[in-house]
């Protein structure tokens, strides 16, 4: 009988224990709950997203207060708490802690992307703190850019001295755009020599490459560049013919040995 009254009356203690446990935890989150209220500045506001405070909007953070924003004319509020919580407007640009607009000279516009700064139009380029215009010359056009000269030569010629001068095109040759070099290139199965487009000679069992570099052509699989001419590849046994097709490769399990496929290791 004893040992039967003796269970409810742990179970009673227990329960008080619980009980005076959540009460206790309950007081101390109210108790810091009450520190952290009492801890937030003037102008600021508990953070919805971690511990600790945060300023108002039109108050940044110095130190443990808010401190007012000073807009300056031409700018307008961020939502940063951190930094000078101002940025300047469309076509003013920022000079120490204040915004100066953007003063576009003739023939220049406000940049859209960055709206801080100016270019110039189509057909000026920028010299200083100006915009000048583009002196293209006879048998040139504008170009989309405004860096360097701003124009290029028509196809067929090619800059010289500020000027598009005609190129001179040799037989099997053709002008291009490329004002830079000569201004022209040689036909397919031709190349450059000394000013003249000279033909490719491609040897039997041999085809013209694309390369503008080297010979020129290249060789069928199963043949290979040998003295100015392609030689059939004869794998020995137990060979086939490698990825490129100029050479050959020894069938596993067998290694190559001189010109020689084998069983075991070459060493």
């Amino acid at each position: 009988m004893n040992a039967t009254r003796q269970v409810p009356r742990f179970a009673a203690y227990a329960m008080l224990s619980l009980l005076s446990l959540v009460l206790f935890a309950g007081a101390a989150s109210l108790a810091a709950a009450q520190g952290i209220e009492d801890a937030i500045p003037d102008n600021a506001s508990a953070s919805r997203y971690r511990t600790g405070w945060e300023c108002d909007r039109g108050f940044r953070k110095d130190n443990d207060a808010c401190v007012v924003v000073t807009v300056p004319e031409g700018a307008f509020l961020t939502d940063s708490t951190y930094g000078s919580g101002w940025k300047c407007k469309h076509g003013f640009k920022k000079t120490g802690n204040a915004c100066e607009p953007v003063a576009p000279p003739a023939h220049a516009y406000i940049s859209a992307a960055s709206g801080d700064r100016w270019l110039c139009d189509r057909g000026y380029r920028q010299v200083g703190e100006t915009c000048a215009p583009i002196d293209v010359p006879a048998n040139g056009f504008l170009t989309e850019s405004s860096w360097q000269s701003g124009w290029a030569c028509d196809r067929g010629h090619r800059a010289v001295d500020g000027a598009c001068v005609k190129v001179v095109v040799p037989d099997n040759g053709y002008p291009t755009f490329d004002s830079v070099r000569s201004g022209w290139e040689c036909d397919r199965g031709y190349r450059e020599v000394d000013g003249a487009c000279n033909i490719i000679k491609v040897p039997a069992n041999g085809y013209l490459s694309a390369s503008s570099y080297g010979s020129g052509w290249e060789c069928d699989r199963g043949y290979r560049k040998s003295l100015g001419g392609c030689v059939a590849v004869q794998p020995p046994e137990n060979a086939h013919l490698n990825f490129s097709g100029n050479d050959w490769d020894c069938n596993q399990p067998y290694s190559k040995r001189q010109d020689a496929c084998v069983l075991g290791r070459t060493e």
